[in-house]
């Protein structure tokens, strides 16, 4: 495909964004969406959309074309396809972070983990787990604010690694942040006893509840990285039981939930007997979603 298919007038694609905004306000689609796709595939800046001042320029370039860029709009609309799929990328933290429909889209509460595990990390050279990390977001945050550590990421789905990896070599933690394809801790054996910390956001929506997320959520996002079980904590029971092999003494432990589980998960931490200063910590919202131990 020729470069000319990419290169569109400023009329055109102000023709094309207000098309866009009224058809989003029909269909109860954020209009907000429109100018965030615009930013990422257009290369426009806040000022130029709020001026529409592109509107006289005689040529933008586009990452796709018109044509394709309008269909994936159509599928957002109709399909509730999410945007951060349509752009490939989603902000998160300080990042910006290459997403598919083969991993989760990094949610803005998630970035709380972050500020968790840095508050409550002792040493600086260490071994952290982020397990089962999708586009690799918590690995990049724990990277980031632990600039001594070695970042231990596992994913089941080679299709997300892919994805991490991506996100790790582009935003320069390559040397960083080692990857390993498995199940939870399998993958990382060889260093049973050693992890000065893991963190988690693992699938914790109870499999009924799964059929009434928004369609954004359920029809497009994987459901190995939502569906939790029965009562959406399998995972993380599975994370409490084998957990203390490979944290040293001291080790953080530290888990993303849902609304309504902290109990449970506080009672599972202290029935299983190796951990000690249970917190459960809230997102910004309110909402207890965080759940921090230390290994006894």
């Amino acid at each position: 495909m020729g470069e000319k298919h990419l290169i569109v007038s400023g009329l055109q694609l102000w023709q094309w964004r207000n098309a866009a905004l009224e058809a989003a306000i029909a269909t109860d689609v954020p209009p907000a969406e429109v100018d965030w796709l615009l930013l990422e595939v257009a290369g426009l800046d806040r000022l130029a959309l709020r001026l529409e001042s592109f509107k006289n320029w005689p040529q933008i370039q586009l990452q796709l074309p018109l044509e394709e860029l309008d269909q994936l709009w159509q599928r957002r609309l109709n399909d509730r396809l999410p945007v951060q799929y349509i752009a490939g990328v989603t902000p998160w933290r300080n990042f910006q972070i290459a997403v598919s429909s083969a991993v989760l889209i990094p949610r803005p509460e998630t970035e709380c983990l972050i500020d968790l595990a840095e508050a409550s990390a002792s040493n600086a050279s260490e071994h952290w787990a982020d397990l089962g990390t999708g586009s690799g977001a918590i690995a990049l945050g724990l990277a980031d604010v632990l600039p001594k550590a070695t970042i231990h990421a596992v994913d089941y789905s080679l299709e997300a690694l892919a994805i991490a990896r991506t996100n790790a070599d582009n935003l320069g933690f390559a040397d960083r942040i080692k990857f390993y394809q498995g199940s939870w801790w399998e993958p990382l054996t060889f260093l049973k006893g050693q992890f000065s910390g893991m963190v988690s956001n693992p699938p914790y929506i109870p499999t009924s509840t799964l059929p009434s997320l928004q369609p954004e959520v359920v029809n497009h996002e994987p459901h190995l990285a939502l569906d939790g079980g029965g009562d959406g904590l399998d995972c993380i029971r599975h994370l409490i039981e084998v957990s203390p092999i490979y944290l040293q003494p001291g080790g953080v432990w530290l888990i993303e939930m849902m609304a309504g589980q902290a109990d449970a998960v506080r009672e599972l931490l202290q029935n299983q007997g190796s951990y000690c200063k249970i917190q459960i910590h809230a997102d910004l919202a309110g909402i207890e979603r965080f759940a921090l131990a230390y290994k006894s």
